[in-house]
């Protein structure tokens, strides 16, 4: 029997159940009226000039802040010790928000300096996303809390929260006494630590930053924060003064958290991108750009500048968004963009390098879900002992990676091409 010829009750369910799916279908697959049909800059400035500056921050309602210190801490044994060290010297205040925190031997060790500090009279505030934390002990933060460490988790599936339960914190914000923070790829996971030898220890990196930088931090995690529990931070313990200037370090600090066409991230890139002239180094664990990110860099290979692309390899934890990321190689080799994949463990870091002054670190990934739908932070940073710190670790990873060729790359099978068509549908999601 056609459903024209149903009862009336039968029709309307029927039509609601056909725009749900096509409601479904749109927001799985296509990205209608969430961005513009074309993007480009009005002018074009070389990264470190003033006018660089002021459109990165103009852009995206940011500031330029001068002064303070960073550092460049790659891979779990150079990392963890300070930060375990900074954690132990607080006298104040801990603010601490990462998006993974799993049960193991990294996180024991935190939650038990979290304790004594809270217990020494610290203000120590951890929030963390609920679903980046589905492996953490309950046991654990029973304790932390009985102890009077403030434990928040970030949009719980509990009634009222669900439609919004998509749009995660992916925030890495860590604060003490607000002079020292951290901030970076990495969270808290047995597999973060050790050094890359193996498949077990992943590839990342933390920045650790003083003064002006560790306030942008604070910042990142005030927001979420307030929005979160309700409490506004405020006070010397918070807020304490930061000398400005003092170094020749400038940066611009993010805190993104982007709503309907609203997507900062993405303008940040772009200037990013464009205002290198001579070497474009890009470090990304998830690679799965728009449209318009892959042509800002392939414009950048066509206009001559050396481009190079670190990815993971089959050691990935993630197949389908790789699969995804191999989709799009082709067009990016040919316009010139050269690409590896790392290849003794997972390579989860995430920077980008322009021209060996301008860094961009923090927790945002190269994807459509970084620019769209998280809570993301992220520092451009112009430094060029930074700089030329990344880039040496770049180029030392590029020397325990595969280039892939793109002669090569273009004999693989029609069962491989299909694959990364299928995973490419779902974009929208990565």
């Amino acid at each position: 029997m056609a459903i024209r010829e149903q009862p009336w009750w039968i029709r309307i369910f029927f039509g609601i159940g056909v725009v749900a799916t096509l409601g479904a279908i749109i927001t799985l697959f296509f990205a209608l009226g969430r961005r513009p049909p074309a993007m480009w800059t009005s002018e074009s400035h070389p990264v470190g000039t003033k006018d660089f500056l002021a459109a990165v921050a103009g852009g995206v309602g940011s500031s330029v802040e001068i002064g303070g210190k960073v550092e460049l801490l790659a891979n779990g044994d150079r990392m963890f010790p300070p930060l375990l060290e900074d954690l132990r010297a607080a006298q104040k205040t801990i603010h601490f928000t990462v998006f993974i925190w799993e049960e193991g031997k990294l996180s024991e060790q935190i939650a038990q300096i979290m304790i004594e500090r809270a217990r020494a009279g610290v203000v120590v505030r951890l929030l963390l996303d609920s679903l980046g934390a589905v492996k953490s002990s309950g046991e654990q933060m029973d304790r932390m809390r009985a102890a009077g460490v403030k434990v928040e988790m970030f949009r719980e599936a509990r009634l009222g929260r669900f439609t919004r339960y998509h749009r995660r914190t992916h925030r890495r914000a860590i604060v003490m006494d607000g002079k020292v923070g951290y901030t970076g790829g990495a969270a808290i996971a047995d597999k973060w630590m050790g050094d890359a030898r193996n498949e077990k220890e992943w590839r990342d990196d933390l920045f650790r930053v003083t003064g002006p930088m560790a306030a942008s931090l604070q910042t990142a995690f005030a927001e979420l924060w307030t929005g979160s529990t309700g409490e506004i931070l405020a006070g010397d313990a918070v807020w304490p003064a930061v000398e400005r200037g003092g170094t020749d370090t400038v940066h611009v600090p993010l805190a993104s958290s982007p709503v309907d066409e609203k997507h900062p991230l993405r303008i940040f890139f772009a200037l990013s991108f464009q205002g290198a002239r001579e070497k474009l180094y890009i470090a990304s664990s998830y690679f799965v750009p728009d449209a318009h990110t892959r042509r800002f860099v392939a414009e950048r290979a066509r206009a001559g500048v050396d481009v190079r692309l670190l990815v993971p390899s089959d050691k990935t934890d993630a197949g389908p968004i790789r699969q995804a990321t191999h989709y799009y190689l082709d067009a990016l080799m040919e316009a010139g963009v050269r690409v590896w994949e790392f290849q003794p463990a997972m390579m989860h870091s995430k920077y980008v390098i322009a021209d060996g002054k301008w860094s961009v670190v923090g927790s945002a990934n190269m994807d459509v879900r970084s620019k769209e739908l998280n809570s993301e932070n992220v520092l451009g940073i112009l430094d060029t002992t930074l700089a030329g710190a990344l880039e040496s670790v770049f180029l030392k990873d590029l020397g325990r990676s595969k280039e892939i060729q793109l002669g090569e790359w273009r004999q693989r099978g029609s069962w491989k091409r299909f694959k990364e068509q299928v995973c490419a549908l779902f974009v929208e999601q990565y």
